[in-house]
């Protein structure tokens, strides 16, 4: 009598159908998540963006937001924390321009506060910040 050999194969198919599945899943997730919750509002001819920026964030509710030149997140709890922050920012990054990111339900009032602000540190160049149409 013959005596059967052993199959020593992983059969890699299904772990493919499975990577596969997982890959489609994270395309369409991925655009859905969104680094803040601010909703920019749209202008025709919005031009793009510096490579180095620090983002100031104003969310509908007002609170604040500072992101450095890395993309580091540090939340604001008023405008003397911000004074506080932009200045240590200043002193790091001289000519760095800031772009200020209002949502579109934010109050005009929070936004030139935050201008304000920005102008009051000592940066040269702000700019609004906008989402294309």
């Amino acid at each position: 009598m013959r005596q059967r050999r052993l199959k020593n194969e992983i059969n890699v198919v299904p772990y493919i159908d499975v990577m596969l599945v997982l890959l489609v899943i994270f395309m369409v997730t991925t655009p859905m998540m969104t680094t803040g919750s601010v909703d920019l509002p749209s202008a025709g001819s919005a031009p793009s963006k510096p490579d180095k920026y620090v983002k100031v964030q104003i969310d509908d509710d007002g609170a604040l937001s500072v992101f450095d030149i890395n993309g580091k997140e540090k939340k604001i709890k008023g405008m003397k924390e911000l004074k506080g922050e932009l200045a240590s920012l200043k002193s790091s990054a001289d000519k760095t321009p800031v772009l200020i990111a209002g949502d579109k339900e934010t109050q005009y009032k929070n936004i030139i506060d935050v201008l304000d602000e920005v102008k009051r540190a000592g940066f040269q160049k702000v700019a609004l910040e906008t989402g294309s149409k």
